[in-house]
């Protein structure tokens, strides 16, 4: 199987994170930002992936450390677990429909890191997660992965939607992205690395 776990301890967070690629959607989440769990369980469940979260973060000071760093851990996780990505398809996109929201993710797993975000929300919380934090957990995962991720809300009305469409559109790009094509000999890039 595909998988990994990666700890990281610094003086505002404590995380232990078990990821599997091959998974069934299981999760168990807890990061003590209960909005932030229900996005994590999101997209494990649609992208069919284990994940297995803990933190301990310095919640009394607000959510940002404990979103961004679970993001760079996960990003570590994915690129640990993809392993020499031969026979990878690298490529996956998605476009998630959640009521009036329609979002759009598009991922590259080409090992090279780039992020483009354009989604507009008109909150500045939901439940205990600040929602401009969500572009900083996309953000880590993508330098910390080595992706290009682009996320793009084509409508949206809804600030939960939003963030959950987001959240699944993700899990079911890189769903697709990490499969493994028989077809392909090696990787996919006529460079012969990815």
């Amino acid at each position: 199987m595909r998988s990994a776990t990666v700890e990281r301890k610094t003086r505002e967070t404590n995380i232990t994170l078990t990821l599997n690629l091959d998974g069934k959607g299981v999760s168990n989440v807890k990061t003590g930002i209960g909005f932030f769990d229900h996005m994590l369980q999101g997209f494990a469940k649609h992208g069919l992936f284990d994940l297995k979260v803990t933190c301990d973060g310095d919640l009394e000071v607000d959510s940002h450390h404990t979103v961004e760093d679970v993001g760079i851990v996960l990003g570590n996780a994915i690129k640990e677990a993809l392993g020499d990505k031969v026979g990878l398809k690298r490529y996956g996109n998605f476009m998630l429909p959640m009521d009036e929201t329609l979002m759009l993710c598009a991922i590259d797993l080409s090992g090279r890191p780039y992020f483009v975000y354009d989604v507009a929300t008109t909150v500045d919380k939901l439940g205990e997660m600040d929602v401009e934090l969500a572009k900083e957990f996309f953000y880590a995962i993508s330098y910390s992965a080595g992706m290009n991720l682009h996320i793009r809300m084509l409508s949206g009305d809804n600030n939960h939607h939003i963030l959950e469409a987001m959240f699944k559109a993700f899990g079911k790009a890189l769903d697709q992205a990490t499969q493994i094509d028989e077809r392909i000999e090696g990787v996919l890039s006529t460079k012969g690395t990815i």
